[in-house]
């Protein structure tokens, strides 16, 4: 049996997909040939007319190259601004731009005889359709003799507005953005970007307004009297036969991390007794798994024994806050703390004068360590003292834990400030001051505020009196100065009367819980805000009264409880892993 072969459908419509993509690329680079081939011959054409034009203008008289009504900057003449031509089927639009230019090699008025130098001319052609372009050319002109140099002087009337832009340092500003408008209408008449920052515009006699700027810079401008009652700076005026000098200073962008802050803050030293990393001595106990409790001999728990943690040593102590700790004992077992200090490479026994019930030890959670005075209380260490009376019970420490104020500043979210530069636009029709730079602006939730594209100046902080906050200090002091091209730091200590610093805190790890939604609700005041990486976040300000702080986290259990705020609070809550 002979088998025949054909073509499936699937191969016919694969061969006519290749056979497609082959002509529509043959077709592409045919259309992609036929535009350059077009455009480079509407270039030519468009070329050869711009030379035309020029060639023109040189076998001109040169007090007639210019164009129709024209007035300073620009050069009046015979020639039309605007006109088309068409040649081989396309329309090209021929325009003409003649400025006059002051070069001041030669000098300036009155040493100079004619501050109109040369004249400049731009030729742009376009064209439109299905290849559309544009071809520019540029030549200067100048006049033969010195005839048509005084006629040329004669025939156009009006002055010179002399721009110099310098830098913070008073060295000039390479190619800044030099314009000048007409300040009635805000037309621009004209602009230049001097390579040595000094531009010299001849202009008609009038009043007008001069902006100068550069990408990366600060700018710089004058301002009307209908702007300004009285402006540091005023729009420049040009006269008749005048030089107008007007000088401005720009300079590299900087800027400002501004941080609220509160001059303290709370830390801690905890343990879980995970192990004993933070113990320097023990007796007859056992540390670890989280917990710590007597050993045993063969006859049972041991009756007594202790610990003693590492050495306490805050930095930037203010003051000592509290002591806690989490335990369990019965009838027939004791647990007591005590707290020691030292005293050279010794270590002695806070006495009771200075800390009432510490002979004894204490029992119940928190104490109280406020009244300690740091200056002799600057190190400490804290002992636990383990005894039970049946050799089948011991007592257990499950975590402690010693918190103290520290001049380490705490961020305030959402804090309202004001910057204000010392730099004037001028004053207003009271002669009150008018600043270049003012605002009213606030942090974020992290207290943090990154202000950019500033003017180097010397700027000036304060806080509204709305805002029932106190700035106390700032650093670095004020004015800050804030050179050129620099990136800075500003932080804004505040205070108020009433404040609560709330702590968030793993119960077990006794590890701080970041991202925990804290509530306070009180009397015409209710808020919401979430812990930092350390487990703080501080509500300020606030009235002194009562109020709710309800404290959640992911995988944890809520809870809720009542607190009296009056001064500068702290609370600490510890949250359950829910189950």
């Amino acid at each position: 049996m002979k088998k025949s072969k054909s073509f499936t459908l699937i191969d016919v419509l694969v061969g006519i997909f290749l056979m497609l993509l082959f002509f529509l690329g043959i077709a592409a680079a045919y259309q992609l040939g036929f535009k350059i081939v077009g455009l480079n011959e509407r270039k030519i054409t468009a070329t050869q007319i711009a030379q035309g034009e020029i060639e023109k203008m040189r076998n001109m008289p040169y007090l007639e190259i210019g164009t129709k009504g024209a007035s300073l900057p620009y050069a009046s003449g015979t020639l039309d601004s605007i006109s088309t031509t068409t040649l081989n089927g396309i329309e090209y639009r021929i325009e003409r731009i003649i400025k006059f230019f002051v070069d001041s090699a030669d000098g300036n008025f009155p040493d100079d005889n004619c501050d109109l130098d040369y004249k400049r001319a731009q030729i742009n052609v376009s064209w439109s359709g299905q290849f559309p372009g544009k071809v520019s050319l540029i030549s200067d002109f100048s006049p033969k003799d010195k005839i048509e140099e005084v006629q040329t002087c004669q025939e156009q009337p009006g002055g010179i507005l002399s721009v110099l832009v310098f830098d913070a340092f008073g060295l000039p500003v390479p190619s800044p953005l030099i314009q000048v408008f007409d300040p009635s209408t805000g037309f621009l008449i004209d602009s230049a970007t001097p390579s040595d920052g000094k531009h010299d515009f001849p202009l008609a006699s009038s009043t007008y307004k001069v902006l100068v700027s550069k990408s990366g810079y600060s700018s710089e401008r004058t301002y009307s009297i209908e702007e300004v009652a009285i402006p540091q700076k005023p729009n420049p005026i040009v006269l008749e036969g005048q030089v107008t000098q007007v000088s401005f200073s720009i300079d590299k962008l900087s800027s400002i991390l501004v941080k609220t802050l509160t001059p303290w803050g709370q830390d801690f030293f905890s343990d879980s007794f995970n192990d004993e990393s933070k113990i320097s001595q023990k007796e007859n106990v056992l540390v670890g798994g989280g917990k710590v409790n007597l050993a045993t001999d063969t006859q049972g728990y041991l009756p007594s024994g202790y610990l003693f943690s590492i050495q306490i040593s805050p930095t930037n102590l203010i003051e000592w806050d509290e002591f806690s700790f989490t335990d369990q004992k019965s009838l027939q077992t004791s647990l007591k703390y005590q707290i020691y200090f030292a005293s050279g490479t010794d270590w002695y026994l806070i006495p009771d004068s200075d800390l009432p019930g510490n002979s004894i030890g204490f029992e119940s959670s928190p104490v109280n360590l406020s009244n300690l005075p740091t200056s002799t209380y600057s190190n400490l260490k804290l002992k636990a003292n383990f005894q039970t009376n049946s050799t089948s019970e011991t007592p257990i420490l499950y975590d402690w834990q010693l918190s103290w104020r520290t001049s380490l500043p705490t961020p305030i979210g959402n804090a309202t400030f004001q910057m204000r530069g010392e730099k004037l636009i001028g004053k207003d029709a009271s002669e009150n001051p008018i600043y270049k730079f003012s605002i009213t602006t606030s942090t974020d939730s992290q207290g943090q505020k990154n202000l950019s594209n500033l003017e180097w100046d010397d700027y000036y902080f304060s806080v509204p009196t709305d805002t029932n906050m106190d700035l106390v200090s700032i650093e670095p002091s004020q004015p800050v100065s804030l050179p050129p091209d620099t990136n800075s730091q500003v932080n804004l200590y505040l205070e108020s009367q009433n404040s609560l610093l709330v702590t968030v805190q793993d119960l077990d790890t006794l590890q701080p819980i970041f991202s925990a939604s804290t509530t306070l609700t009180g009397s015409s005041y209710q808020k919401t805000q979430y812990t930092n990486e350390k487990g703080q976040t501080l509500f300020i300000p606030l009235e002194s009264q009562s109020y709710t702080l309800s404290v959640e986290a992911s995988g944890y259990s809520s809870t809720s409880t009542t607190i009296f705020v009056s001064g500068d609070d702290t609370v600490l809550i510890k949250l359950k892993i829910s189950d």
